[in-house]
């Protein structure tokens, strides 16, 4: 097996121990809580929406706001899963963690396109040049296949897809449909916190880590497939 392909894998093992130590982390939080008695707040999705998110559609435009916002400065995304399905069940949960994602991933690439190319290449420097190589190819299929299996830093990849010459819609529509996926298994984690019975909490939290790898899995076939068809010879860094 050639060094490159053992570098590939490495990092394929690295993204995977990544969302897997995040589950467990979310997981062993909610434990804590439940331990300390804050089990039936954790169950009352009224009581986190009435007087975190807000009532009504207002609820669900804090939601947006806030979720957009932390993931276009690069924080987990799959937090903002978790919180979705803990407010909002799994399926809208999933829809509007996957709408703030991707308007997040927006904010990122027009901010660093409109007026931050001087900062963000200064910061960045030769970082930017390798996902801008990567992504040149097919913005579309490129950016679905790296979301798919989401190897390096995802803020990284937006703003290198501002600061390069590459159409932006194609690109965040990619992005968009590639949250997908991890979106729905923590928000269906986020939503198996709020069942009444250990063993659904239990069940839900399997789940999840069964989902994640075998989402991760495929996402690996479709990535390295991808990079074989387009002969690509850089990837994003970590």
């Amino acid at each position: 097996m050639s060094e490159k392909t053992n570098g590939s894998t490495m990092k394929s093992v690295k993204s995977l121990a990544k969302g897997l130590v995040m589950l467990l982390g979310l997981g062993l939080a909610v434990y804590l809580a439940r331990a300390a008695g804050l089990g039936s707040m954790l169950e009352d999705t009224k009581w986190f929406n009435d007087h975190v998110l807000g009532s009504g559609p207002l609820s669900v435009v804090i939601f947006l706001a806030v979720g957009t916002a932390f993931t276009a400065v690069g924080l987990p995304r799959q937090l903002v899963g978790f919180l979705g399905g803990f407010a909002f069940g799994m399926f809208s949960g999933t829809l509007l963690a996957t709408v703030a994602s991707g308007l997040g991933c927006g904010v990122a690439a027009v901010y660093a396109r409109m007026g931050g190319r001087e900062l963000v290449e200064r910061k960045f420097g030769h970082r930017l040049e390798r996902v801008n190589r990567f992504l040149k190819h097919e913005p579309f299929n490129t950016a679905l296949a790296i979301r798919l299996f989401p190897l390096g830093s995802n803020l990284i990849t937006n703003l290198a897809a501002g600061v390069s010459s590459i159409p932006l819609m194609p690109f965040l529509l990619g992005s968009t449909i590639g949250y997908i996926p991890q979106n729905f298994i923590f928000a269906l984690f986020g939503a198996g916190m709020n069942r009444e019975s250990t063993m659904g909490v239990a069940l839900s939290v399997g789940m999840s880590v069964v989902l994640f790898g075998v989402s991760g899995w495929l996402g690996i076939q479709v990535y390295r497939r991808y990079r074989k068809q387009s002969g690509a010879l850089a990837e994003p860094e970590d």
